[in-house]
């Protein structure tokens, strides 16, 4: 037993022990290039973390220790996401449990000195199913929907038939439902219970997964929980600036929501929505970088967060 690990144990009937081993997770996001990057370690793509152990004061310092250790990046801006306990979908021995504690931490990708072990990888590498900037992609129209549907109707009971294609339909915006970018966890789950992802598949005989590179244990569930969580809560919140550099412009601002998003943003529409809510001052400084005229830099105005939340403020998406 990992003597830094806090464990649960509990005697069976029989003289066996449950043991239970309480994990922290952290999805750790930066841009680069235009791409939402999230931080990997090993050769296997697994998100950093470890066991919660008694020297650790909290939840949240035992998770910075970890991934400092592992990466070599310290954490700045942290928060929960949720709790996994799922003992089917561990992917350990039955006798140990494992509780996962996953947080969700934003940072940028300069300020990262990380060892040859660890890596940024495109979320998108991920779920390609999410990324609709440049419209629908082909991995929903010629992978996707057709084995969805034969995933549907393969089902006995007539209503579970009709429930399956009403979630479908829901969750990857077929049958003319708009694309909501907020439910990619309810999508990785939707293709988890098609037994259409490789986590779901291992060690069995069922046809090939779709494409998506696959992660140790439940990791890319806990990813997926980190790309809902952010993608709902820029709309609200003023996170995105924890992801972007002191000074920037409007543009390169544009493109972070939209990389984020997976999806494109009316432009003018954009504009005005930062300007009605003053996220934003400028710095007197312009940038040369856009290869047009030069664009004035931005920086965020600070004063928003004693101010309140910023309510409302939907994103301007643009029709794919």
């Amino acid at each position: 037993m990992d003597d830094r690990a806090k464990r649960i144990r509990k005697e069976r009937p029989g003289g066996k022990a449950d043991t239970v081993k309480v994990d922290l997770t952290a999805v750790v996001v930066a841009l680069s290039d235009n791409e939402p990057c999230v931080l990997t370690i090993g050769q296997t793509d697994t998100l950093p973390s470890g066991p919660l152990a008694l020297e650790h004061r909290s939840l949240q310092s035992g998770l910075r220790a970890w991934v400092e250790e592992q990466t070599g990046h310290p954490l700045g801006y942290i928060e929960q996401l949720y709790t996994f306990a799922d003992r089917d979908r561990a992917g350990t021995e039955l006798e140990q449990r494992v509780i996962s504690i996953s947080y969700l931490a934003l940072t940028r990708k300069e300020h990262a000195t990380v060892p040859s072990r660890s890596g940024w990888r495109s979320w998108y590498e991920f779920f390609p199913w999410e990324d609709h900037r440049s419209g629908t992609p082909p991995v929903v129209l010629e992978e996707l929907r057709p084995r969805l549907i034969e995933w549907a109707n393969g089902a006995d009971d007539h209503a579970i038939r009709l429930e399956r294609r009403r979630r479908t339909a829901i969750a990857f915006g077929f049958d003319d439902r708009p694309w909501n970018e907020d439910l990619a966890l309810k999508r990785y789950e939707l293709l988890y219970e098609a037994a259409l992802v490789e986590e779901a598949t291992r060690g069995s005989a069922l046809a090939p997964p779709v494409r998506g590179k696959a992660m140790v244990g439940d990791h890319r569930r806990i990813l997926a929980t980190g790309i809902a969580r952010l993608r709902s809560k820029i709309k609200y919140r003023p996170v995105v600036f924890e992801l972007m550099p002191p000074a920037f412009t409007l543009l390169q601002l544009q493109r972070t929501v939209e990389a984020l998003a997976g999806r494109l943003i009316h432009k003018s529409n954009f504009r005005r929505l930062i300007e009605q809510h003053e996220l934003v001052e400028e710095t007197g400084e312009t940038s040369a970088e856009t290869g047009g005229r030069p664009a004035k830099l931005y920086r965020f105005r600070h004063a928003v967060l004693e101010e309140g939340e910023v309510a409302g403020a939907k994103l301007p998406l643009a029709r794919t």
